[in-house]
């Protein structure tokens, strides 16, 4: 038996971050006793994942950043371009196991802090606290007891909602022999792509130097496709997009992210807390998920070191959850063209303020403005027929990245 102040189930993204938020965020004071329960290697330990998230320079992951652009590209379905400098934001592309040696680094020298890989078998309230009952690496039984437990393993169902897409993707790391790429910037979203029914598709490139890329290929829809689809679209956009005849493909990565209207429980029991993807921090319209963990994780953080209840805050205003939920039900309709409405966003609004609303942090004001740039009508009608929709249990996808896998990121 063990007993410790706080244990974090999983070290993704969002374990991962409060466990960095614990250590480095306490006001002069100690760190709490902490237990880092990983999983070990095998289906439930997500594979090599690429976050990407906007935030000013010099922050406090840039030492470990794979790249970062001052300019992003959109491509509309015929082709045009539109270019802009989010200043003075800038676009960052994390490898995640760059920030896993960042943080875990940061956390070797921290006394009340230790990591265990198990598997978690079971969370039971037990007094004032919770007991997890875990099986080593070894096959041993473990059990814990702490008086908080935050848990960010992806949940067994997602719960009820009126739309429920899905973001899925599969992306290349691309080798060129010649210069092929700008890497001064980063194509957001490009829209040549064979547009579904309902919902959109894109591409998006993010160079790492004139000769490497990582090129992603992605789908909001009901439905994931099969392997052969992924690998036909990324080619096709390769040859007749980027005009790459010869190229090698150094690595893969793919997932799948839940885009959906539900409210996602952030308290499991009276000790027992969701976070990252598991407790609400994917924006549902985007996917994007790394910015707001480090939101949500700031503020438990800030809790545990002030003696309060660290029951994680909403990643996402109620404000933005509506707007999302608007728009969610409007693609999913085919009542607009997400490749229209994104492209139209990125022509008539500021970069900046544009990567500020994608990322819940504009004022009321500024989301009317915004809100007038889309399809009105339509819009309307949506928001008007949603309080009538009844809300259903969507498949839960098996979640092989966090946000996406340049985070659109990141749990």
């Amino acid at each position: 038996m063990h007993d410790t102040q706080i244990a974090i189930v999983g070290a993704g993204a969002a374990g991962l971050s409060l466990a960095y938020r614990l250590a480095v965020d306490r006001p002069g004071g100690r760190v709490p006793s902490v237990v880092l329960l990983d999983a070990p290697a095998g289906p439930l330990k997500p594979g090599e994942r690429t976050w990407c998230f906007w935030e000013e320079p010099n922050g406090e992951y840039d030492a470990a950043l794979t790249a970062a652009w001052d300019t992003l590209r959109v491509h509309a379905p015929d082709g045009t371009a539109v270019a802009a400098s989010p200043a003075p934001l800038r676009y960052k592309m994390l490898r995640s196991s760059s920030f896993e040696s960042l943080v875990g680094d940061r956390l070797v020298g921290e006394p009340n802090v230790s990591r265990l890989t198990a598997v978690v078998e079971a969370i039971d309230d037990f007094g004032h606290g919770a007991e997890i009952r875990t099986r080593t690496a070894a096959g041993h039984p473990l059990t814990l007891r702490a008086r908080w437990v935050f848990d960010s393993r992806p949940l067994p169902a997602s719960p009820p909602a009126r739309t429920t897409l899905l973001q899925h993707f599969r992306g290349w790391f691309v080798r060129t022999g010649r210069p092929a790429f700008d890497p001064r910037a980063a194509v957001l979203m490009d829209f040549r792509t064979p547009q579904p029914a309902h919902g959109l598709s894109f591409a998006y490139v993010l160079p790492t130097d004139p000769c490497q890329a990582l090129v992603e290929y992605t789908e909001f829809s009901r439905r994931v496709l099969d392997h052969r689809a992924y690998e036909h679209a990324l080619r096709r956009y390769l040859t007749h997009e980027l005009a790459l005849e010869h190229y090698e493909v150094t690595r893969a990565e793919h997932g799948v992210i839940p885009m959906t209207d539900a409210r996602f429980p952030r308290r499991a029991g009276p000790s027992v807390f969701r976070i990252g993807t598991a407790g609400g921090a994917t924006r549902p319209s985007t996917g994007y998920t790394f910015a707001a963990i480090q939101r949500q994780t700031r503020a438990i953080a800030a809790a545990c070191h002030q003696g309060r209840t660290p029951r994680p805050p909403p990643a996402h205003s109620a404000r933005s959850r509506a707007m999302d939920a608007v728009l969610l039900r409007a693609l999913d309709t085919g009542r607009v063209s997400g490749a229209s409405v994104f492209t139209h966003l990125f022509r008539h609004v500021p970069m900046e303020r544009l990567l500020r609303f994608l990322d819940g942090r504009t004022n009321a004001y500024e989301d009317l403005t915004i809100g007038l740039h889309t399809p009105v009508g339509p819009m309307l009608r949506t928001a008007a027929e949603l309080p009538w929709l009844s809300k259903c249990h969507a498949p839960t996808p098996s979640p092989e990245a966090v946000g996406r896998p340049t985070d659109r990121n990141e749990t």
